[in-house]
């Protein structure tokens, strides 16, 4: 991993950034799919505990990145972005993993689903959900839908301790990894 590449969300008066980066954020992942390498891994410089901030940097070798870049990914949303040249990376402070947490957020919607599928009875279910509390994530996260469900979801995105040296592994078609680090600089 020796360059990357930053896009910036535009603010416009129309568009909320975050729904920008949705929209973003979902062509990437369609162009992540077809490029199916693994080898792009993506990051949030802006990123705090609630927001993501409004750049999404891609981390991988030059070549990878720049025929990513040729492919136009980021057709219709030229307009409301900015993007940096391919770059090297420059000195190194550490390295993190950015991944996908995953939050099974309602009882009621696990619990029909138990019912449906005949793991519990419906007597059993009323019970649980009496004693389940909602889990709650205060992550940020990218509003998604699945194409091949149509059904909304929240992507939450986790950046994670700086490390002192890079983990190698495969970037997931949303360009995070639970062991793959890029560089955090």
């Amino acid at each position: 991993m020796d360059s990357y590449q930053d896009i910036r969300v535009l603010p416009d008066p129309e568009f909320k950034a975050s729904i920008l980066l949705s929209a973003l954020f979902a062509k990437l992942h369609r162009a992540l799919v077809a490029h199916g390498k693994g080898d792009v891994g993506v990051s949030f410089p802006g990123y705090e505990e609630t927001t993501l901030g409004e750049v999404v940097r891609l981390h991988s070798e030059r070549a990878v990145l720049e025929t990513l870049e040729a492919t136009g990914w980021r057709a219709g949303l030229n307009d409301y972005c900015t993007t940096s040249e391919v770059l090297p990376i420059p000195e190194i402070k550490s390295w993190r993993n950015v991944s996908r947490i995953q939050v099974k957020s309602s009882a009621d919607r696990l619990l029909r689903r138990s019912v449906r599928k005949g793991w519990i009875t419906e007597e059993e279910a009323q019970q649980r959900v009496l004693n389940h509390q909602n889990q709650s994530c205060k992550l940020p996260f990218i509003q998604m839908k699945s194409l091949s469900s149509k059904q909304a979801f929240r992507l939450f995105i986790q950046h994670g301790e700086p490390q002192q040296s890079p983990s190698c592994g495969q970037f997931s078609s949303y360009g995070l990894s639970a062991e793959a680090t890029i560089p955090w600089f």
